[in-house]
């Protein structure tokens, strides 16, 4: 197959989704993944669209209010001298490069230099310590690290044979600096840390070596670790950037969008939606960085901005809807939440005051978005919408492996191969294999569906408990606390009970206002009773902090733990009857 070949297979897909964009039968049924033996988005989808485009293809707003704008053309061409510098260096096809950089434009250059030069790139969050480090350099085989100035001292005691990249002022004596110049050997100042800046004194033309095959790997993701170690998400050149074609479909991007996704670089749905989606669309990219989030600010800046579409997690929803949603005076056409379940009551509060709605999707770090509400498809409110184009969805029963159940295991039926899944698992046969299992890939999540296909989200498999015989999702009884204006957060688990084996345990993390006793503990326990069946209702509650991974998941399981330990002072309900 030739570039142009693959190219132009790419186009046809993307463009079939494009021209279908709220057409979601259409799309599901006539969307075929474009099979490639050969592909390398940087070179064949990136460079060809910014070839001569001066459209904005970056855009970075800051705190103290500098902004950074790259065009297409002017990203192409600062990629291709990454990747001559990087070559340089030693940096060659296959060799793993751990990136930890936070939202600035030498994170975008670097995963397209990479891409250029077949490297495997392991994304890493600047919240990381050395511990984590040690375990990414030593199971990621890294040979190389690229990293902020001011997070250099933290591979000081992880050891390796790996070259040292530093981006922004190279520490002295331990000190971050702002403008040391190399000493002439390739960019170091003698403590074995190579400059980046030296990058942009090499030539903007860049000439590939080899070919890329489309399922040579391309990123190696450490899960965020909710219940055990992070395991090692092996992606290809295929699964990542035409998976996302999906993604791109279900944010409902198009091309001159200005799309704004939060999310911490290191983590997959800044691949998702700050990289792969928008510019499979040919959409800006833009970022707010902060160091505080300020509701008011952000909403200023989409506004200054014109933000088309807006992507972020729950948590960041739950913050934006205490303030005036109101003083945004043109919303985003698009606005979508990811990362957990989104519940209703934000979800309606952002409708009244932006005239949209927030559409769920959901997936994971190794796939693309499995299902979602698409634009222009009928919303059913607590539903995650319908199994996205190119993928075959199905419900498993956990226990008996029967397939097409109403209630059971989300799983990708693997006799339709689908594009946006990982390789595996790497260096993990077994825990790849069981994945895998039966001809399906097994989520991990339980999930119910109607008649309409439409997928409600009811907990992760091992979330999900029985309480006097009757299973529990504990996503709807958060959902149902955080109802009440007390309640900023909540995580539900089960707590031993003698007579129905276990009943509902609610954390809660309160509102500003409210007070961790007795009297707000009533309060809940009244509301709890007002909204659930009374098989549902929470008998326990503490006020504590959530324990969460540096990616802000809560781990429930340490919860559970806590729970199964009697640790903590909780209130009981039949205690305040």
């Amino acid at each position: 197959m030739t570039a142009s070949t693959a190219t132009e297979r790419f186009r046809a897909a993307r463009d079939f989704l494009l021209q279908h964009r709220e057409d979601y039968e259409t799309a599901y049924d006539g969307f075929a993944w474009p099979r490639l033996d050969r592909f390398n988005w940087a070179l064949e989808w990136f460079d060809v669209i910014a070839a001569g485009n001066d459209r904005t293809a970056l855009h970075l707003v800051e705190e103290d209010g500098g902004e950074t704008k790259l065009s297409f053309a002017e990203m192409s061409a600062r990629s291709n001298q990454a990747a001559n510098w990087l070559r340089a260096q030693g940096v060659r096809a296959g060799d793993r490069v751990i990136v930890m950089l936070g939202n600035q434009a030498e994170l975008w250059e670097t995963a397209l230099a990479a891409m250029k030069l077949r490297a495997v790139v392991i994304p890493a969050t600047p919240l990381l310590g050395p511990a984590d480090l040690r375990d990414r350099v030593e199971r990621g085989r890294a040979r190389h690290v690229i990293v902020r100035a001011e997070d250099t001292a933290k591979f000081d005691d992880v050891p390796g044979e790996y070259t040292r990249i530093a981006v922004g002022g190279i520490r002295t004596g331990g000190v971050p600096t702002g403008g040391v110049e190399g000493d002439g050997d390739g960019g170091g100042d003698g403590d074995g840390w190579l400059r980046y800046a030296h990058a942009y004194d090499e030539s903007e033309t860049f000439v590939p070596e080899g070919v890329t095959l489309a399922d040579d790997p391309l990123m190696l993701y450490f899960t965020s670790g909710t219940t055990a170690r992070p395991k090692l998400v092996e992606h290809t050149h295929t699964s990542y950037p035409v998976g996302h074609l999906a993604t791109m479909y279900w944010i409902g991007l198009k091309p001159g969008d200005v799309h704004l996704n939060i999310s911490s670089p290191g983590w997959a749905k800044h691949a998702w939606s700050n990289l792969f989606a928008p510019w499979n669309a040919e959409a800006t990219v833009f970022i707010h960085n902060y160091t505080r989030f300020d509701p008011a600010r952000l909403m200023a800046e989409m506004e200054r901005n014109g933000v088309t579409s807006f992507c972020a997690p729950p948590t960041v929803w739950r913050m934006l809807i205490q303030a005036d949603l109101t003083q945004l005076k043109h919303p985003p056409r698009e606005v979508v939440a990811a990362g957990e379940p989104l519940n209703p009551e934000v979800i309606e509060s952002v409708r009244r005051a932006w005239g949209v709605t927030i559409r769920d999707g959901f997936g994971q770090t190794e796939t693309a978005v499995q299902v979602s509400n698409s634009p222009g498809q009928r919303l059913k409110e607590g539903s995650m919408g319908r199994p996205s184009p190119g993928f075959r969805v199905t419900l498993v029963d956990p226990v008996s492996g029967r397939a097409d159940v109403e209630e059971g295991e989300i799983c990708l039926d693997l006799s339709v191969e689908p594009v946006g899944l990982m390789t595996g698992y790497h260096g993990d046969p077994e825990r790849t294999a069981e994945a895998m299992a039966g001809g399906y890939y097994r989520t991990g999540d339980i999930g119910a569906r109607d008649a309409d296909g439409y997928i409600t989200y009811i907990g992760r498999a091992d979330d999900v408990f029985k309480a006097s015989d009757y299973k529990i999702s504990p996503f709807e009884l958060e959902s149902a606390l955080l109802e009440h204006e007390a309640v900023a957060e909540a995580a539900v688990v089960p707590a031993p009970d003698p007579l129905r084996l276990a009943v509902p345990k609610a954390y809660v993390v309160l509102a500003e206002g409210w007070e961790p006793n007795a009297d707000t503990a009533k309060v809940l326990f009244a509301h709890s009773r007002a909204v659930l069946a009374p098989y549902k209702r929470v008998r326990r509650i503490e006020f504590a902090e959530l324990p969460k991974t540096v990616s802000g998941k809560i781990r429930r399981i340490e919860l559970r733990e806590r729970t199964a330990k009697g640790e903590g002072t909780e209130f009981t309900e039949g205690d305040l009857a």
